[in-house]
């Protein structure tokens, strides 16, 4: 079963994210999963200066008809497109690279000073699939791989 929702988010991410490039929104992320009775299908949107409902609105019109007209989706599902939000997961290397300056939550393979978990975390660079966080006034080179999780947190 996994393997068919991997091949079903595959397609439609092919198929979603030439239309949400056209309307200069970046895809954040895809998800597609049985709840309760049914399936459901999360698409996450982002631009330049954020995502608000309008933008929510028009994008999940747009996309319910592409998925419609496609027919990839096997049965009923229901469609919600929103905002990655202010705390958003950081997954793919490109936003790492996006978000250098930012304060992030750390989940971690390896522990650094003796915490799996760091909060408050500034990212300074990102260089080759890594990472250089200051952490409590040291700097530190975390490679993607040991990242578990991470999250944008918020600054104030």
């Amino acid at each position: 079963m996994e393997i068919q929702n991997n091949e079903i988010v595959s397609k439609i991410e092919r198929l979603i994210d030439p239309i949400l490039t056209e309307k200069s929104f970046e895809l954040v992320d895809l998800e597609y999963k049985s709840e309760g009775k049914g399936k459901i299908v999360r698409v996450f949107i982002d631009k330049q200066g954020g995502v608000n409902m309008d933008d929510c609105s028009v994008v999940s019109r747009e996309l319910s008809i592409l998925l419609d007209v496609h027919d990839i989706i096997p049965g009923s599902y229901n469609l919600e497109v929103s905002s990655p939000g202010l705390t958003r997961q950081l997954k793919k290397p490109a936003d790492f690279g996006k978000n250098i300056g930012k304060k992030l939550r750390l989940k971690l393979i390896n522990p650094i000073k003796k915490q799996y978990v760091l909060r408050n975390v500034n990212l300074v660079d990102f260089v080759d699939n890594t990472i250089n966080i200051e952490y409590e006034g040291k700097n530190y080179d975390i490679p993607l791989s040991s990242i578990v999780k991470a999250n944008l947190e918020l600054d104030f």
